[in-house]
């Protein structure tokens, strides 16, 4: 059985955010990093996350593309 690199890469970020979250309980600052920051990353983030699967996934909004897409979604389910 092998396991998928989004599975692994989702299992590290995982653990990560754990560790940063248990090191945060007990009050040890692992990145130094100010508030506005943090709100600055998760924004630019969450942005770049976003435009990211925007570009990447087929969307279709004229009637001809939708149409199209629904004949490949047939064939490929024959």
């Amino acid at each position: 059985m092998k396991v998928s690199k989004g599975t692994l890469i989702r299992t590290i970020i995982l653990a990560l955010a754990l560790i940063n979250q248990v090191l945060a309980m007990l009050g040890i600052s692992p990145l130094n990093i100010a508030d506005d920051d943090i709100s600055t990353v998760i924004s630019t983030a969450w942005t770049i996350i976003a435009a990211t699967i925007a570009w990447w996934k087929n969307n279709s909004f004229s009637d001809a593309a939708i149409r199209a897409d629904e004949l490949m979604h047939k064939l490929k389910n024959e």
